[in-house]
């Protein structure tokens, strides 16, 4: 993966703002655009424009960060993180606890329903995790999905 930090002339710190990366894209674009006078330089332009779509917002600079130190710490080889079955199990044994709790607690009274609820969504949102990773796909493949 290329850095698109860097064909912005940008640092992948993580106290950038999206103010930050479209000056520095409308800086680039300026000076490469393929409708100037002089040409430009189409290749860098497309360049930046990549970099520009792939760092657009917050959570696209965190992704590709994160990204960029797997790929430099671990190697282009490196076998991806192994689930993680015992720490999934214990998020269901603490669901099924607070479920049963709830119900022995107050019945089929609302409020149990309720806690139910919240817990399997608290299940649902952290266990992702510990499942088999999702394979980084670049923020334009992940909006034509």
């Amino acid at each position: 993966m290329t850095d698109p930090f860097l064909a912005l002339g940008l640092p992948a710190s993580a106290d950038l703002t999206d103010d930050d990366v479209r000056a520095a894209w409308r800086r680039i674009a300026a000076t490469t655009h393929p409708d100037r006078d002089d040409g430009g330089d189409p290749a860098r332009f497309a360049a930046a424009g990549a970099a520009y779509a792939a760092l657009r917002t917050a959570w696209d600079r965190g992704e590709v960060r994160a990204e960029l130190r797997r790929g430099a710490g671990a190697g282009a080889s490196a076998a991806p993180p192994r689930p993680r079955a015992g720490l999934l199990a214990l998020r269901v044994a603490a669901t099924a606890a607070v479920c049963a709790g709830a119900f022995a607690a107050a019945g089929w009274a609302p409020a149990s329903i309720g806690v139910t609820a919240g817990a399997l969504t608290w299940l649902a949102a952290t266990a992702r995790h510990d499942l088999r990773p999702r394979r980084w796909l670049p923020p334009r493949a992940r909006r034509e999905r």
